[in-house]
């Protein structure tokens, strides 16, 4: 037998049940319909919906769809905060090259569930879409527009919670620090004098900064007389993303992203001379180009004073290596050399971690530890006196 229905709409049958929602403000009721193939259709529609208005959720949460509302946050709840470009640029990437293609951008808000993430986040791992990095900021990004769905009363709960990341303990085991060896290192030392990029390459190798603070450094951020410099900025060229989409790179300085970051880290003293005299051609270099000089300015310039691109860096330090005689591998590599030869002088892994900036030790653990066995060994060591 044929349900039954009371309606026609689009030129199909369906049954239509109302009910009201709430009021406008001069005090006219607002009248809602649902639309079933039966009658029990209809009302469940309908009982569902209510239910949703009494756990607080808006009056429209039912038509709003996740592609439709993500943008809307991105564009006009994150674009004009404080938040700085390259994150920004981080989440608008995600966001169109992931979200934006998924099968989750169609979806209605309120009826995203658990396993349709996870089935996405599946499906982006076993095609080699993402690796277990990208999938993870995915979620993270997830994560935070759904908590804005909850504070604005379109959802109950965030679907994101309790997700696995496919892949990420296979990539963790596989991940291993590669670096330069005390040869290595030699023969770079053999390479380094009047290159351009000496005095960076040699301070990173002694300060373990990242490359973004080392590019960084103002002559205010250098203590000659207490043998140490003070991280407070770093420099990164971003994708400037403007409200109507449209875009432009641009190098500036900003603050470091967690407080751990902002620290005074030591200069070995072997370095100090070394240091002197690059501070004291760039002053000679700004005096020949008629620049002012003031503490702001940074230490490593180009030729005409300016700010030096990361990629211009990378190919001079191709080069040194390539002079060198030396196997490639990036320049963050200097940073985890300049780790592992502390956790080899026996440093304790707390000073590693505060000399690294690291926003919790559990990360210089966890990347440094293929040196850790050692400094066991070494730690069971010192009890051999008290055991003899």
């Amino acid at each position: 037998m044929p349900a039954k229905t009371n309606c026609a709409k689009n030129g199909n049958k369906y049954y239509r049940v109302t009910a009201t929602v709430g009021k406008k403000l001069d005090g006219t009721l607002i009248r809602k319909e649902f639309y079933g193939k039966s009658k029990t259709e209809a009302e469940n529609k309908r009982d569902e919906y209510l239910q949703g208005l009494k756990k607080g959720l808006s009056v429209d949460y039912d038509k709003v769809k996740l592609g439709s509302m993500m943008h809307l946050w991105l564009f006009e709840v994150l674009w004009p905060s404080e938040m700085k470009p390259a994150t920004f640029d981080k989440y608008e990437g995600l966001f169109r090259n992931y979200v934006k293609t998924s099968e989750l951008i169609s979806l209605q808000l309120f009826d995203v569930r658990s396993i349709q993430i996870q089935r996405y986040y599946n499906n982006l791992y076993e095609t080699k879409k993402a690796t277990p990095k990208t999938i993870k900021n995915i979620h993270k990004l997830l994560r935070y527009f759904f908590n804005y769905c909850i504070a604005e009363d379109y959802i109950v709960k965030n679907p994101c919670f309790k997700l696995t990341i496919p892949g990420s303990v296979e990539e963790k085991k596989g991940k291993k620090m590669d670096p330069f060896t005390d040869e290595e290192i030699n023969l770079l030392k053999k390479a380094l004098p009047g290159n351009k990029i000496e005095m960076a390459v040699l301070l990173s190798l002694g300060t373990g900064i990242r490359e973004g603070e080392l590019l960084g450094l103002s002559f205010e951020d250098i203590d000659l007389e207490n043998m140490e410099l003070h991280v407070k900025k770093h420099l990164k060229r971003v994708k400037y993303i403007k409200k109507d989409a449209s875009f432009e790179y641009k190098r500036i300085l900003q603050t470091p992203k967690t407080p751990n970051s902002l620290r005074t880290v030591p200069i070995p003293k072997v370095l100090i001379s070394h240091l002197r005299h690059h501070l004291i051609k760039q002053k000679e270099k700004f005096l020949r180009q008629g620049i002012p000089y003031t503490p702001e300015q940074l230490i490593f310039t180009t030729e005409l004073g300016g700010s030096i691109d990361d990629k211009n860096l990378l190919r001079a330090w191709k080069r040194v290596l390539k002079k060198a005689g030396v196997r490639y591998r990036n320049f963050h590599t200097i940073r985890h050399t300049y780790a592992t030869k502390l956790f080899e002088k026996g440093v304790p892994l707390k000073t590693v971690s505060i000399l690294l900036g690291h926003y919790d030790i559990k990360i210089t653990a966890d990347t440094y530890t293929h040196v850790m066995p050692k400094e066991k060994i070494r730690a069971v060591d010192t009890l051999n006196e008290m055991l003899s």
